[in-house]
């Protein structure tokens, strides 16, 4: 997708503060972070929604947790953190390009809002 932000970041074309890279995900600092810690995990295919996933996603959203995990031990997370993936407008998807907020480095409340 030409215009999709995410897109463009995962290109290249806009930057970002790369955390981690592989062949299938691309984790970033949020530009509007909500925690001290605050890294988007995108994977390099553009899928607008969750509802949009198909079977063949589903090691896919494995691997965006457990590079979740493996970010979070590098930032030293030991006391915990949130994973969030938002799904459509009323559930306060933004950006339509499925991604995985790692929260961290405060407690976090609940409900979460």
């Amino acid at each position: 997708m030409s215009e999709c932000i995410f897109c463009k970041i995962i290109k290249g074309e806009i930057p970002s503060k790369t955390v981690y890279e592989d062949e299938l995900v691309v984790a970033f600092e949020d530009i509007n972070p909500q925690a001290p810690v605050h890294i988007l995990i995108v994977p390099k295919e553009h899928i607008p929604k969750v509802d949009e996933m198909k079977a063949e996603h589903e090691k896919l959203l494995g691997h965006m947790i457990f590079v979740a995990k493996e970010i979070a031990a590098v930032k030293n997370l030991k006391e915990g953190y949130r994973l969030v993936m938002n799904n459509g407008p009323a559930g306060g998807q933004a950006v339509f390009h499925i991604h995985l907020h790692l929260l961290g480095g405060r407690q976090m409340q609940w409900p979460p809002g």
